[in-house]
């Protein structure tokens, strides 16, 4: 892209140089902000008019609003802290986000968004169990300054640019949905039918699983358990220096049959840790508490480092070997068939975190073929998802690579590094 002519040092550090016809000024003399308000639970309706923002994404609807304009928010809380939108329109602004009022209306607020995008607010969240941002804070930090019509010229040049790059992750982000529910449909196939279409059937004596391989049988997780261990969470050391050398599995650990082994945090070294807690290759693991569409997720431990104990929101499953294959019961607790048992079961007080107890595990029901039977299906179910996992990746990695390329390109837009089509010097 073309560049200007004429640059100059900004004095500030995330800016760098601008063009020459820039300015920069704290970003308390364009706009201040304030958070939004606490919408009572009993104004909430389900078919308001409008939608509710938090910190995140619309979280409800209502009937009554605090803005009516376009306007600027920023999460202050969380995980999503720092992350900025513009949104359109009469809407109510919770107390988790800070609303931009702008003091002119000679600053384009498209413009300015896509600046508190490129500042990468997150970091400076303030630290805290609780990561927050203040509004005083970003209210001093410096900002570019270009004139009304270039603000309006980048602000509609990002909007295409990005908006094409947001519906390409889009598409990508459905394609990967699709091979995952190709993936799942994969493995209950196999784990509930087998590999072989002409094989004698019987009926399983289960209505939703209908019929069976004739040497299979359907039964509960109870028959094939020896043992169900829940983890433990000690303190986290707040040091390497403070670490005792052990490390607890965090649940991101557990992923849709894989073992992701650097998802631990360090234990403080006061903690004494039981032995037997100790995870080995091959460990069957199961997550306690999750969302519902992740809870009960599992995967088997696999180059597993040493010293690394299971989070108490997470179980380790010991199966009766002489009858099941820990990779075979791994696959079949993926299967749709199981996961729609352990939805159902799920139960807590809170939406977003329901929990299995030891009881809904042993209560499950499954197919369960002969030994040698397993094993070829897991050599089949290895080989097949090795090749959807590997699409898959692919096409999360060019996700990545366009999120990143959207940032960047924002970033170069609103500090002046590339001069977008329309603007003249």
């Amino acid at each position: 892209m073309e560049r200007y002519a004429e640059y100059k040092d900004s004095g500030v550090d995330w800016i760098g140089k601008i063009p020459e016809g820039w300015e920069t000024t704290a970003a308390r003399h364009i706009f201040q902000l304030h958070s939004g308000k606490t919408l009572p639970d009993n104004l909430y309706a389900e078919d308001g008019a409008f939608p509710v923002y938090g910190g995140g994404n619309v979280r409800g609807r209502t009937n009554f609003f605090n803005v009516h304009d376009q306007t600027v928010i920023v999460s202050r809380q969380g995980a999503t802290c720092g992350t900025t939108r513009l949104i359109q329109g009469k809407a109510w602004i919770t107390e988790h986000a800070l609303i931009a009022y702008f003091l002119s209306s000679d600053f384009h607020k498209r413009y300015f968004a896509y600046v508190l995008q490129a500042m990468n607010l997150g970091q400076l969240s303030m630290t805290a169990a609780q990561p927050g941002i203040s509004a005083s804070l970003v209210q001093s930090q410096h900002i570019p300054i270009p004139g009304y019509s270039e603000q309006r010229a980048i602000a509609e040049y990002l909007n295409k640019k990005t908006g094409a790059i947001d519906a390409a992750v889009k598409d990508i982000e459905r394609s990967i949905e699709s091979l995952n529910e190709y993936r799942q449909s994969v493995i209950s196939e196999a784990v509930t039918k087998g590999l072989d279409p002409n094989a004698p059937m019987k009926d399983s004596s289960i209505d939703w699983i209908g019929q069976i391989p004739e040497t299979w049988n359907g039964l509960r997780m109870k028959a094939i358990l020896n043992r169900i261990e829940q983890g433990w969470s000690p303190s986290a050391a707040l040091s390497i220096d403070e670490n005792n050398g052990w490390h607890v599995l965090t649940l991101s650990a557990v992923k849709h049959g894989s073992f992701i082994a650097d998802a631990v945090k360090p234990i403080d070294m006061n903690f004494a840790i039981p032995a037997n807690l100790e995870l080995s290759d091959g460990d069957l693991l199961m997550t306690r508490a999750n969302t519902k569409e992740l809870v009960g997720d599992v995967c088997l431990v696999d180059d597993c480092p040493p010293h690394v104990i299971p989070s108490d929101l997470i179980y380790r499953l010991t199966l009766n070997r002489s009858l099941a294959l820990p990779r075979f019961i791994m696959y079949a607790l993926l299967s749709n068939m199981v996961r729609r048992q352990i939805s159902a079961a799920a139960k807590g007080s809170s939406g977003t975190m329901p929990k299995i107890s030891h009881n809904i595990i042993k209560q499950l029901q499954l197919c369960l073929p002969p030994l040698s039977e397993q094993q070829s299906i897991i050599n089949h179910l290895d080989n097949a998802t090795a090749g959807i996992d590997s699409l898959i990746q692919q096409k999360q990695s060019l996700v990545v690579r366009l999120k990143e390329y959207r940032t960047s390109l924002i970033s170069e837009c609103v500090t002046g590094k590339v001069k977008v089509p329309g603007v003249e010097e």
